[in-house]
């Protein structure tokens, strides 16, 4: 933890629940901090089992009017610090033929409006794992990413965002990070993922015999995911994200990108196939993982419902 002395909260829950836990100081910015909490652990305890990533930082801001400083701010802990912290590991991660699971995003999947840095930080992590799951099984050490959507935890509290003064500093953006202010605020006040269902989903992950590389907490997250992957043009994409600064509904946004289009020329059959596939993802819901209370049937859950590579 950054700061050790922020641990009540989460010392109090462990003695609720009945569980010991070790709060070491680990500053994932900081080479220094990083060599210094891993050498002690393997120290203390002779092993590393398992490792998660879950440091991470929320940035909002379009990048014309964004402060660079604050934007390489956020690349270092969300992606650098991954990086740093994972290289760090994996050494005693192949000796005990551990586990590395990193907490990603729908943002690393899907592009946010009014989130490049963070998106953009996402992203390369996705890219990193996705590269480095191979290799590293072939020594023994597997890789999952777990993409949780909105969640009910102190995630935003605590980047400190002013929303009045971001909204001042906006300029021609005003209106658009209005918009998405208004729909993160209402998305995070009703229908926000327990933190406790993402707990249990990586648990889960840490004791399954098998597992995915990618798994996703909740049932928003997977058909965002399954749109960006049928997604070959990138406007699925687009007509799901733009009303985020619109203030329309993605309905109105796509009948208004196909009206427009139609008033130009005829509707090809590639783009009526295209529009097909988008109103089939918005209206079928994918439902592959679900979290259940003990750890040995959310780990089945998860793999007998995630489609295999052998099936």
């Amino acid at each position: 933890m950054r700061d050790p002395g922020k641990a009540a909260t989460l010392r109090s829950a462990a003695e609720a629940a009945g569980v010991i836990v070790d709060v070491r100081p680990l500053d994932v910015t900081d080479p220094d901090s990083i060599t210094m909490c891993v050498e002690s652990v393997v120290a203390d305890l002779g092993h590393l089992d398992a490792v998660l990533n879950n440091a991470g930082a929320a940035h909002v801001g379009t990048i014309e009017t964004d402060d660079l400083t604050a934007v390489r701010a956020c690349l270092e802990v969300n992606f650098f610090g991954v990086v740093q912290l994972t290289r760090a590991v994996l050494p005693h991660l192949r000796t005990a033929g551990g586990r590395l699971v990193t907490v990603t995003s729908v943002g690393g999947v899907i592009g946010q409006p009014s989130n490049e840095a963070y998106c953009a930080a996402k992203f390369a992590v996705e890219g990193f794992m996705e590269s480095l799951a191979p290799v590293a099984a072939s020594t023994g050490v597997r890789v999952s990413v777990v993409e949780p959507g909105a969640a009910a935890c102190e995630f935003i509290t605590n980047a400190g965002f002013d929303p009045q003064a971001r909204l001042g500093e906006a300029g021609p953006y005003a209106g658009a990070l209005r918009a998405y202010l208004t729909r993160v605020t209402s998305q995070f006040a009703g229908s926000a993922q327990p933190a406790s269902d993402v707990a249990d989903i990586i648990v889960a992950l840490r004791s399954a015999e098998q597992t995915p590389f990618r798994v996703q907490t909740s049932d928003w997250a997977r058909q965002s995911l399954a749109t960006k992957l049928t997604d070959i043009d990138g406007s699925a994409v687009q007509t799901l994200t733009t009303p985020w600064v619109t203030g329309l509904t993605p309905c109105d946004g796509h009948r208004r990108t196909s009206q427009h289009r139609s008033a130009r020329r005829p509707v090809t059959m590639l783009e009526l196939f295209f529009d097909l596939v988008f109103v089939f993802l918005i209206a079928q819901p994918v439902s592959l993982i679900a979290a259940a209370s003990t750890t040995t049937t959310s780990a089945a859950r998860i793999w007998s419902r995630w489609p295999r590579s052998d099936a």
